[in-house]
């Protein structure tokens, strides 16, 4: 079963990371997309641009709605995610649990419903 691993942190605090502690995150996020990747059950990841960047559309009686930004106000914003093809849920948290994100903000796990 795919299971879709939300990061989320407060992207402000991310963006005062020294530039050295920035490098050696980076590198950590690197080894843990290799391990999945050698443990064949990455289906794929990617970071997302800034929350700045974001547009909320919402329709509202047959009426396109669109808003600058995320919808919610959070303290956490949504940066990236990794898509991972695991054995069961217990194995996606185990998957969760080693991404660098999960020791300053969370990773929401979540089973994708196939189309």
């Amino acid at each position: 079963m795919q299971y879709l691993m939300m990061l989320y942190a407060d992207e402000a605090g991310f963006a005062k990371v020294p530039p050295d502690q920035l490098e050696k995150v980076m590198a950590d996020f690197n080894a843990f997309t290799n391990e999945v990747k050698e443990k064949n059950v990455y289906v794929g990841s990617n970071r997302l641009q800034p929350v700045g960047s974001a547009t909320s559309v919402r329709v509202r009686d047959g009426k396109t709605m669109t808003t600058d930004g995320p919808f919610a106000e959070t303290k956490e914003q949504l940066g990236g995610y990794y898509l991972l093809d695991c054995k069961d849920l217990d194995e996606a948290i185990g998957y969760a649990a080693k991404i660098p994100g999960a020791l300053w903000g969370t990773v929401e796990v979540r089973p994708v419903w196939g189309m």
